[in-house]
């Protein structure tokens, strides 16, 4: 006789506390490495160079290309187009010394220069001690930025159009304040002309310089290029 075989029912296990079953995830919960997208956060902000790698020309450099190269050889009679005066690069510089008392300073400092040119500065330092300042080699004193290409054309565009015209009791700016090899530096006494810091958040009002590299053989080419690109310029 064949032995019939008894099928074993096997009693389902319990889910024991602490112990998530296989498929199976608790609210609230992620598996990690699988992020899900969020809605809210924000896309990334392209920046300038990698614009122009896809075709985009800033405002300013459109305006060098039309109006201030065919001016220039008007005036100075150019034969080659590589001498033509250009900007090469714009270096802000701001001085912090406040910040070796209180920290605070010198971060809102690097905040407002970061919003102002829209890259990180650099941290300077001390060259040398001062024992009449109470300064010693390695110190930071304040923070610089260089700017290039797309991204300085662009700064300069916000500088003369929407930065200069709110300074108070503006009546143009020195031509006098060239080095003699076609550079030009001026200051500025208020950070808040820019409209991309908010005056509400500002902790201390403070000034920087910005100095315009060219690459002008003298002053006078210098002076008539950054008159073309719009530069408003006192009256003698």
């Amino acid at each position: 006789m064949a032995e019939e075989k008894k099928s074993k029912k096997v009693k389902p296990e319990k889910d024991k506390p602490g112990k998530d079953k296989p498929g199976k995830e608790k609210p609230g919960k992620e598996k990690p490495g699988k992020d899900k997208p969020d809605k809210d956060k924000p896309d990334r902000v392209i920046d300038a160079s990698e614009r122009m790698e896809k075709g985009y020309v800033p405002r300013m450099l459109r305006r060098y290309r039309e109006e201030a190269i065919p001016a220039l050889k008007t005036r100075f009679g150019y034969t080659n187009l590589l001498k033509i005066p250009r900007l090469e690069k714009i270096v802000i510089n701001m001085g912090c010394g406040d910040g070796l008392k209180d920290p605070k300073l010198f971060d809102a400092a690097v905040s407002d220069m970061t919003a102002i040119a829209g890259q990180r500065p650099v941290i300077t330092r001390a060259s040398r001690s001062v024992a009449s300042f109470k300064l010693r080699k390695g110190m930071t004193v304040g923070c610089r930025v260089t700017l290039r290409g797309a991204r300085m054309y662009e700064f300069f565009d916000r500088l003369v159009n929407v930065a200069i015209p709110r300074i108070r009791d503006f009546r143009g700016l020195s031509p006098n304040s060239f080095d003699g090899r076609g550079n030009y530096t001026f200051g500025l006494k208020e950070q808040i002309v820019f409209p991309e810091i908010e005056y509400d958040k500002v902790v201390k009002i403070r000034g920087m310089d910005i100095t315009l590299t060219m690459t002008a053989k003298t002053d006078e080419e210098a002076l008539e290029l950054l008159r073309s690109l719009g530069m408003p310029f006192r009256v003698s």
